[in-house]
């Protein structure tokens, strides 16, 4: 394909009168695609002979208009992938590229996954969620001892059920001296996720109010947007300054911070979600943001980054134009070698539609009839657990399910008795949580719960570990995402898991989408932009180099 298209004589976008200059090009037009594809060139858009053409900026001159200079219509720059999003976020948190790895739980989100995003100039996030706090604390030294003083972060989880945990998370963070953490899962704010944000603010020899520990929130609803964007609850605040953990100064400076200064707005994605759509998420997450601003006066900015959906270089370049300070990938990055997932699941995620996945139970929010989004491909899982849930609100106790279900039960979804099963959990909650027992035992619906909820934390293990016996009941955290990502790299490298490594696949997304960020430019000038110049197939690594030093 050339780089001249006719110019049609009734185009009123673009005329020769509209010139912005003039120009002498050294040599012919080239391909169009490659031109477009030189992501680091900027080029020029020209009349010639009638007909627009395209040409390396640098393959000319600049001149005054004369017989064989040509009218420049317009100009499409250089579009580096560390330019995308907003550049804040990556001063602030020592980044190259404005691209997240999110912090799927059970260490889906792995010290291998975090150790390549540093590596790389982009963030990753450990998945501490699911963990022990002791597994988390030998992550959180693995991942220093790889990547060094690089950024990364650990997920902090809400867990209404688990108040401790959350609360010995926080200790660990603050401990560990980890200075940023992805607060995911939250339905108001708690002490811990307040008593982690404001602890050691102070102010600077400048007068400027520093907090050390900062908060990528990720919501899908205003009203909890609403309270990581707000500064801490006054209550919190005051309950903190009672317990020794903050002064009355400190309580002060508090109140002129966010408690979060990055938002990730998180549309259909994996695992926990609203289903929401990212087309209205972002834009009214981004109002609500600047009504906030203003309202409180802050001195800092406040970020709005994307995720769910965002699996190929047209979601991405999608995000990045609606004005996403970052993107965030989960489902994807699930696929890749690195992740902590087993080969098995890989596999199955590498042979998803956009169709395949559904909604279940959630295993931290089985009571209050949560559920987050699976796959259901070459699972029963799905159906299963929401079987579960359904005896659960039909029945005040497990005693009270007929005879013939509860064999039902036993036979195909536990593989077990319910008495082994509650056997089992009572000595995990014995060293996680005794008041769960205490509670159970006086309270036989929560016993109830609990004993369901075996099966579904025990799904996502059995995953991960790619227990071979257990592939109809794995538990595989996924969105639509994962058939988009498989539909685009179909026939590629990328084609299967084997190859999938989180780099490569984020510079190909971030290197896709200032492709078309300047097919875009193109298309703001008339420029004719066929079908060829927005199919940008997966490339090799090595290729890549070049806009990634």
């Amino acid at each position: 394909m050339t780089g001249s298209y006719s110019l049609p004589r009734e185009s009123r976008r673009v005329s020769e009168d509209n010139a912005m200059g003039w120009w002498r090009p050294d040599d012919a037009p080239g391909n169009t695609e490659i031109l477009l594809s030189a992501i680091d060139t900027p080029l020029l858009m020209v009349s010639r002979n009638g007909a627009l053409a395209l040409y390396p900026e640098s393959a000319g001159s600049w001149c005054e208009e004369n017989g064989d200079s040509l009218p420049v219509l317009g100009r499409i720059p250089a579009v580096n992938p560390a330019s995308l999003g907003d550049a804040s976020f990556c001063d602030d948190h020592g980044l190259r590229y404005p691209y997240v790895s999110g912090a799927m739980a059970n260490g889906i989100g792995s010290v291998a996954i975090a150790v390549a995003m540093a590596r790389a100039g982009m963030l990753g996030f450990f998945g501490a969620a699911g963990l022990t706090p002791k597994a988390v604390a030998r992550a959180i030294e693995d991942i220093r001892a790889q990547a060094g003083d690089a950024p990364f972060g650990v997920n902090l989880i809400h867990a209404p059920n688990e108040t401790s945990w959350e609360e010995e998370m926080v200790d660990l963070l603050l401990d560990k001296k980890v200075h940023l953490a992805e607060a995911s899962a939250y339905l108001r704010l708690t002490l811990p996720v307040v008593r982690y944000r404001v602890k050691g603010i102070h102010q600077d020899h400048l007068g400027r109010i520093t907090a050390p520990n900062h908060i990528v929130a990720k919501v899908s609803r205003t009203e909890v947007a609403q309270q990581f964007m707000s500064p801490p609850p006054e209550k919190l605040l005051a309950q903190l300054v009672s317990q020794g953990e903050i002064t009355a100064e400190q309580a002060e400076l508090a109140r002129h911070i966010p408690m979060a200064q990055d938002i990730t707005a998180e549309a259909d994605s994996g695992g926990h979600t609203d289903n929401r759509p990212a087309i209205a998420l972002l834009p009214t997450l981004c109002a609500l943001r600047d009504r906030l601003v203003d309202q409180y006066n802050y001195r800092m900015p406040i970020r709005v980054g994307l995720a769910g959906g965002i699996a190929t270089p047209a979601s991405a370049a999608a995000a990045f134009a609606m004005g996403a300070a970052y993107i965030l990938l989960g489902s994807v990055h699930q696929s890749c070698r690195e992740s902590g997932s087993s080969d098995l699941v890989r596999a199955m995620l590498a042979e998803a539609g956009q169709a395949d996945i559904a909604m279940a139970p959630a295993a931290d929010m089985f009571e209050m009839g949560v559920n987050l989004q699976v796959l259901k491909r070459g699972t029963m899982f799905p159906m299963r657990a929401a079987k579960l849930y359904e005896y659960y609100r039909n029945y005040p106790h497990l005693e009270a399910i007929p005879l013939a279900d509860r064999q039902q039960l036993e036979k195909t979804v536990f593989r077990t008795t319910l008495d082994d099963v509650w056997n089992q959990t009572k000595r995990f909650f014995a060293e996680r949580d005794p008041r769960q027992i205490q509670r159970a035992e006086s309270d036989p619906k929560h016993k109830m719960a609990l004993v369901f909820r075996w099966y579904l934390g025990k799904s996502s293990h059995w995953a991960n570990s790619g227990d071979p016996g257990r592939k109809i009941d794995y538990q595989v955290w996924c969105g639509p995402a994962m058939g988009a990502f498989n539909e685009w790299v179909k026939g590629s490298f990328l084609q299967g898991p084997e190859n999938r490594a989180v780099t490569t696949v984020a510079q190909n997304i971030l290197y896709g989408a200032c492709v078309l960020a300047r097919v875009n430019f193109a298309r703001a000038f008339s420029f004719p932009v066929s079908a060829e110049m927005t199919r940008i197939a997966p490339i090799e690594p090595h290729a890549l180099k070049e806009f990634f030093r």
